[in-house]
């Protein structure tokens, strides 16, 4: 590990001033990512970065109706998915997010621990089931699980299927057979984030590459798992990024089933914990752009949500948000308790989704 004063050193160089970020404007160039071997021109994707950057700059009451015109022709029960995501395997990790409490470099407190025991994730995933959530993501902090370690997931995500719950998991970078592993096992979905745009993801994170991200995602895809793939906002980036993000997202063939929008919760210890809130209704927007981009996915308000208030909650389930991230913590940060989510969705008469997860594996 890093002593603090290198790391320091080390994270000035990558995370620029703010003021140096918010100077970008929408009409400096941004790509998408794809790799070499891709002859798909920009012009030919359904959504360019201008086209969502176009969404975004929309009046706010515009945007708003034409997403929840889109949501209730493709989500006419208006329901919210509750999913629930367990830490089966904290801290430790050789990464160097910039956002994240996790990664060994950083000094934040949590501290390395092993992986827990299918008696305590099906445990954890009983009283899940018990709270309403019908989706159950384990997260593991590795950088890339080693063959061994998809075989202690395998037994986990068997053991919550057979509570009859969806499964999820989050282990970092994949190869393909691995996640062949993970689909025999009976996973269902797998969430691999891209966290922002192609050009601004070398200032969040350097110990691994964009094209990294995209590799484990076709992995997960080809091995016949559903996708939930997201990003994060708050990170100092410009607005031309955050359409960069969805852009990249929409364009994924086909775009993910899961799209979690986080904002960032600032950590102390980390390269990001002295960045600025984001705006609540920016943050609307974006959910209202993911859902007119992606009609099919569901939309997840995860990460920072706790920070929202119930107002800007139900602003983003108006724009089309329809999945939480439910129950008490988020891998290793806080999130508004089970009790407090039955509450905001009793007063909005929005109904919990339920589902029949067979137990075959």
């Amino acid at each position: 590990m890093s002593t603090n004063q290198q790391t320091h050193d080390h994270d000035a160089s990558r995370y620029p001033s703010v003021p140096s970020v918010t100077g970008l404007t929408a009409e400096q160039p941004i790509f998408l990512h794809r790799p070499v071997a891709s002859s798909q021109s920009t012009e030919s994707l359904p959504w360019t970065v201008d086209k969502v950057q176009a969404l975004l700059d929309l009046p706010f009451m515009d945007l708003l109706f034409q997403a929840q015109t889109v949501h209730r022709a493709h989500w006419p029960n208006g329901d919210i998915e509750l999913a629930t995501l367990l830490s089966v395997k904290t801290g430790g990790c050789p990464e160097n997010c910039g956002y994240c409490p996790q990664s060994a470099e950083y000094d934040t407190g949590v501290k390395a621990q092993k992986l827990l025991d299918v008696e305590e994730v099906t445990a954890a995933a009983q009283a899940a089931k018990d709270a309403g959530a019908t989706r159950f993501c384990m997260g593991a902090a590795w950088r890339a699980p080693k063959d061994r370690d998809i075989e202690k997931i395998a037994k986990l995500v068997v053991a919550v299927k057979d509570l009859g719950m969806q499964t999820c998991a989050t282990l970092g970078m994949l190869s393909p057979h691995q996640a062949i592993a993970l689909r025999d096992a009976g996973l269902d979905y797998y969430n691999h984030n891209l966290d922002s745009a192609p050009e601004y993801y070398d200032q969040v994170v350097d110990t691994r590459s964009y094209q990294d991200r995209l590799d484990t995602l076709a992995a997960v895809r080809a091995a016949g798992i559903s996708v939930c793939c997201g990003g994060i906002v708050g990170m100092g980036e410009a607005p031309v990024h955050r359409a960069g993000l969805i852009a990249q997202l929409a364009n994924l063939q086909p775009y993910p089933e899961s799209v979690p929008i986080n904002s960032l919760v600032p950590v102390p210890g980390t390269p990001l914990a002295d960045s600025d809130p984001v705006d609540p209704l920016d943050f609307v927007r974006i959910i209202a752009v993911a859902r007119i981009t992606m009609p099919k996915a569901r939309v997840r308000l995860s990460a920072g949500r706790q920070q929202l208030g119930e107002a800007v909650q139900a602003l983003c389930f108006l724009a089309g948000a329809n999945s939480i991230f439910y129950g008490d913590k988020l891998l290793v940060t806080g999130n508004p308790e089970a009790d407090s989510d039955a509450r905001l969705l009793a007063k909005l008469g929005v109904n919990g989704h339920r589902v029949e997860v067979a137990q075959e594996h």
